[in-house]
């Protein structure tokens, strides 16, 4: 066992068990859903298991493998449920077969079957994209079970308030219990149905590794690299989709950058501030044969494929002095035909300013204020362009203001900062930094 440490131990467990919840949350859920063929009670016997975890980690310690810890516990409930329930002699048997197959030492190899794909985490995705269940339900309930997330980092990424998604993930568990939902992937007819979804919620998995919505760091690498394996394994089940291709490339253009992404401190870089020999090429090359593999299919480029389109852009960009802004500006102008939002009219704006200026672009982001308040990039964006039109008090005026709004402690800490650079007051560094 790994000895708590002996200054607050209370805090020291309560915080191995949310890095354990959001690194292995899906596959505990996953696994116990496949055994227990509910997902409603899958993720109840996962939440008890915390419960525990929180109670005995602080007196017995940190176990060396935390996520079976939580397994065991969870199947010791799931059977005293199966007693209680007087179906023990029908559940029993999956346990065992489990056992022995992981003991087996010479497994059978089985003939590859291009329609099944024996993943419980992408399987669980597929349940929680089902169409029963409406699309802002999918996408809470997929963070949460998939992602990890809590009900108020939810309630950020889907602009919506805490009670509401609180609400939505119980009646979605509600209503996939009450269709009967399998846990299984769908047959192929039945997989078009669902592939938005599924390529959404993985997405947003991708970004909450990429860019952590709140906590002390801004990378949560772990999670991006799940999210890219999905990626990969709804591919090799969907071949010739080109917006699943496209996704991956997106994924591996972003993924590139991890390596180069934060300071010495663990602070954020930006594209101009990074090391480009830091780049994973192969990533990169990665990225670009799945976006051949998109455009091979001759549909042209859907929402996953424009926007890979702008990160191939950045990606093989020798300098950020030499990356085709003209060309991003176009790229996002059919992005916006394509698909309209607020997000993407903002990130259309820091290209106009590339290209047009930034006094051109600060007229889109004001025009954007009433559909993006309270939305940190927004309001960092904002201050970016006020300081090259030279207005130094505005800027650390925004840039503050920024930093007052939700988001992770390492974008915070550089936004503070960058306001102190520009001269003005500001408050103490955060604890730690």
């Amino acid at each position: 066992m790994m000895p708590v440490p002996p200054t607050d131990p209370r805090e020291s467990g309560r915080r191995a068990v949310e890095a354990v919840w959001r690194d292995q949350s899906a596959r505990i859920v996953a696994a116990l859903t496949r055994h227990t063929g509910d997902f409603a009670w899958a993720e109840d016997l996962a939440q008890e298991a915390l419960v525990e975890a929180l109670d005995a980690w602080p007196r017995t310690g940190i176990p060396d493998n935390p996520g079976a810890w939580l397994m065991s516990v969870a199947k010791r409930r799931a059977i005293d449920g199966w007693r209680r329930r007087e179906r023990m002699a029908q559940r029993e048997p999956l346990f065992v077969t489990e056992a022995l197959e992981a003991e087996a030492s010479d497994p059978v190899p089985v003939e590859a079957d291009p329609d099944r794909i024996d993943d419980d985490v992408l399987r669980l995705v597929f349940v929680a994209c089902h169409p029963v269940l409406p699309a802002q339900a999918r996408l809470a309930l997929t963070l949460r079970t998939i992602a990890g997330l809590t009900s108020e980092q939810i309630a950020r990424v889907l602009l919506m308030t805490v009670p509401t998604v609180q609400q939505r993930i119980v009646r979605a568990k509600k209503s996939l219990a009450a269709a009967n939902v399998p846990f299984e992937v769908p047959d192929r007819a039945e997989r078009p149905a669902r592939l938005a979804s599924v390529l959404q919620v993985i997405y947003l998995l991708f970004t909450e590794g990429y860019s952590s919505g709140e906590g002390e760091g801004a990378l949560r690498p772990d999670v991006a690299r799940e999210a890219v394996r999905l990626g990969r394994q709804l591919e090799t089940l969907m071949p010739g989709e080109p917006e699943i291709s496209s996704l991956i490339a997106l994924m591996e253009f972003q993924s590139s950058r991890f390596a180069a992404r934060t300071d010495h401190e663990g602070l954020p870089l930006t594209l101009e501030q990074q090391d480009r020999r830091r780049w994973d090429r192969s990533a990169i090359t990665r990225g670009s044969a799945a976006l051949q593999r998109a455009d091979a299919a001759g549909r042209g480029l859907g929402y996953y494929g424009l926007q890979a389109a702008i990160a191939q852009c950045h990606a093989v960009a020798p300098t950020f002095a030499d990356t085709d802004w003209p060309l991003i500006l176009r790229l996002y102008d059919a992005l916006e035909t394509l698909a309209p939002s607020a997000v993407v009219r903002l990130n259309r704006a820091v290209a106009v300013s590339m290209v047009d200026g930034p006094e051109r672009a600060l007229e889109s982001v004001v025009e954007l204020e009433p559909e993006l308040a309270g939305f940190r990039p927004l309001v960092a964006v904002r201050a970016e362009l006020l300081e090259r039109l030279g207005k130094v008090d505005a800027a650390a005026a925004e840039f503050l203001a920024a930093a007052a709004l939700p988001g992770n402690a390492a974008e915070t800490e550089v936004l503070r900062r960058r306001a102190a650079a520009l001269g003005s007051a500001s408050p103490p560094s955060l604890p730690g930094r």
